[in-house]
C-alpha cells in the first residue's frame, strides 16, 4: 500500500521486484548482523521488507530511494523514527558523503546492477562491507574463477577490489512480482590493502576492458597496440591465451607494463 492507501504498482523502469519471503528476509538480516551503532545504508528500500527489521536493530538507518511514491510511504511509516531518506538515483549518489566504515545493503534492480557495482567499487575506501541481492547469474560471474566460462570483466574488476562470497540462493517466488530469473545474495568485503595494486588503475581498467571486448580472440589480438606478444612472454603470460584464462594478478602485471611504457 502507498501513503495514500492504494496498492503500489511496481514500476518496470525502476526494475521493481519486491522481496516478500519472511524466511529469506530473516536470512539476509542474519547475514548482515547489524549492530546498534553501525553506519548502514540500504539501496532501494522499496516496500520496506528489509528496512523494518534493519531499522529495529540500528540507532539510525539511511536509505536511497528514487521512487517518490515509495518515499512518501516510508515517511508515513517512519514519521519521527530513525530512518534517514535520501531521494535520488543510486548510480549518481555520493556514498562517501555518508561517512567512513559504511555498510551497504539492498535488493539491487537487475537493470542497473552492474553499473551500480562498479560505482560502489569506486567508494571501496569508505566501505566496510556490502550485502546485496542480485540476479544469480551476475553473482556467479562476480565470484567466478579464472578459466570458468562465467569469468568476465566484471569478475576481474570486482575481484581486484573485493573479497566476495555467495551467501544465499533466492528463488523467484520470494518476490512480488516474481522475476523470470533466480537471485542470490552476495557479500563483498573491500581489500585493505589491495593484494595486487595496479600502478595506474585507469590503465588497468582499460586493459581488462580491451581483453574481454572480444572474448573469443587471444590476447595477441585483443591487446594489439597496447602490448606485444614478446612483452607478454616476458611477463610469463601466453599471448595465445584468452582473457578468461588470466588471473587478476596477470592483468595487473600487463597493465603495469603498459603504464610503464606509456
Amino acid at each position: 500500500m502507498t501513503a495514500g492507501g492504494a496498492r503500489h504498482i511496481p514500476r518496470r523502469r525502476f526494475g521493481q521486484n519486491f522481496l516478500v519471503d519472511d524466511g529469506v528476509i530473516a536470512q539476509i538480516v542474519a547475514a548482515i548482523a547489524p549492530q546498534r551503532g553501525d553506519n548502514l545504508v540500504e539501496i532501494g528500500p522499496g516496500l520496506g521488507a528489509l528496512t523494518a527489521p534493519l531499522a529495529a536493530r540500528l540507532d539510525r538507518l539511511q536509505v536511497i530511494e528514487i521512487d517518490r511514491d515509495l518515499i512518501a510511504r516510508l515517511r508515513t511509516q517512519y514519521p519521527a523514527g530513525n530512518l534517514v531518506i535520501h531521494e535520488g538515483d543510486a548510480l549518481e549518489f555520493d556514498f562517501a558523503g555518508l561517512g567512513r566504515d559504511l555498510r551497504v545493503t539492498g535488493n539491487l534492480p537487475y537493470n542497473i546492477s552492474t553499473p551500480l557495482l562498479f560505482r560502489l567499487a569506486g567508494f571501496a575506501g569508505c566501505i566496510r562491507d556490502v550485502h546485496v541481492m542480485l540476479q544469480r547469474e551476475v553473482v556467479e560471474r562476480m565470484t567466478a574463477a579464472p578459466g570458468d566460462s562465467e569469468f568476465s570483466r566484471l569478475s576481474v574488476m570486482l575481484q581486484y577490489r573485493f573479497a566476495m562470497e555467495k551467501l544465499i540462493d533466492v528463488p523467484a517466488e520470494a518476490f512480488d512480482p516474481a522475476p523470470k530469473v533466480a537471485s542470490a545474495v552476495v557479500r563483498l568485503t573491500p581489500f585493505a590493502p589491495l593484494p595486487h595494486p595496479a600502478r595506474d588503475e585507469t590503465v588497468f581498467a582499460g586493459v581488462v576492458a580491451r581483453a574481454f571486448g572480444q572474448r573469443r580472440k587471444t590476447l595477441r589480438n585483443t591487446l594489439k597496440g597496447m602490448v606485444t606478444a614478446g612483452q607478454l612472454a616476458q611477463l610469463g603470460i601466453d599471448a595465445g591465451a584468452r582473457a578468461q584464462e588470466l588471473s587478476v594478478a596477470d592483468f595487473v602485471r600487463i597493465a603495469d607494463a603498459v603504464a610503464a611504457s606509456s
